[in-house]
């Protein structure tokens, strides 16, 4: 242990969990693993592409001493770089839409941030962020990146957020798991963890799965937007896609609060779901490890933690 030189060093190097309880509770055969990246500075995995995209501008000379950075999120992402951009010295302009839960809005102030709440689309359900909303906070973004002369941070584009993932999280778990896992599976939102961790674990022998939503208008934030053209997924070899409802991935987040003691959100019991429908399908009696994607602490406000 030595002292760090400022809290980006400590982005990454999460634990990894084995679910033995939830495993027992449900008769599964197979092992869970969760990567404990809700343990992250920023209470989230984006922290990790936060840091890779911000690190990798300023080295190209894209992103200038001092200069605004600026980027649409749904909370995490701007949230890690809102930590990033407060270290590192660059004003942060986060652009979110209002259907995003209010904690993340105030954790990014809370850190220095500027935040632009987008009113959603027109017949928008609240809680629940659609592709009509995140296209109306795409406009926003990009106007105020002109209007600044910003720096896009773009997570759905730049190449740092899928290197983040296959240099760090995917190898992390490979090592922690003892070269164990049979299977990975992420929740959608820009691709960049589960395109990333697939350049690592595919030539591993390691199968892939990308978690979707079963319809357009869900609870689970940060992703399932019905977006065709992921860069961070194109040319990826994914074994299968793995659909979960809003339901599921609720109730599952309590299943792991409450029988393992993991705090996480929405897309944490969308990715645990998923695992065990994988050991009940085609990964049986395999290793499925996944992510835990975000706190539960981002979530109080909604019904999540209700039922």
């Amino acid at each position: 242990m030595t002292v760090l030189p400022s809290v980006i060093q400590s982005i990454g190097g999460t634990p990894l969990v084995e679910l033995a309880r939830i495993r027992d509770t449900l008769g599964l055969d197979g092992r869970l693993l969760a990567k404990l990246d809700y343990l992250n500075p920023g209470l989230s995995k984006k922290d990790r592409a936060a840091q890779a995209i911000i690190e990798a501008a300023r080295k190209s000379g894209d992103l200038s001493d001092g200069q605004t950075v600026v980027e649409l999120t749904s909370g995490n992402m701007g949230t890690g770089l809102a930590i990033v951009c407060a270290v590192l010295g660059h004003p942060f302009v986060a652009i979110m839409s209002t259907g995003n839960s209010e904690e993340r809005a105030r954790m990014m102030r809370a850190l220095g941030a500027e935040v632009v709440l987008v009113p959603q689309a027109e017949g928008a359900k609240p809680g629940e962020v659609s592709g009509a909303d995140l296209a109306l906070v795409e406009s926003e973004a990009r106007r105020i990146t002109r209007a600044r002369g910003a720096f896009r941070a773009d997570q759905f584009v730049r190449a740092g957020n899928p290197e983040a993932h296959a240099t760090g999280t995917a190898p992390e778990i490979w090592e922690q798991s003892s070269h164990a896992v049979t299977a990975f599976c992420d929740f959608i939102g820009s691709g960049g963890t589960v395109g990333g961790a697939a350049r690592f674990f595919a030539p591993l022998g390691v199968r892939c799965y990308a978690v979707r939503p079963d319809r357009t208008d869900h609870p689970i934030q940060g992703g399932g937007y019905e977006m065709p053209d992921l860069v961070h997924l194109k040319d990826t070899d994914l074994a299968g896609d793995v659909t979960v409802s809003g339901t599921e991935a609720a109730e599952h987040a309590r299943l792991l609060a409450r029988c393992e003691g993991i705090f996480g959100g929405y897309s944490a019991g969308a990715n645990l779901a998923a695992a065990i429908h994988l050991l009940q399908g085609p990964e049986q009696g395999g290793c499925v490890a996944f992510v835990i994607c975000d706190s539960g602490l981002k979530y109080l406000s909604t019904d999540l933690w209700e039922a």
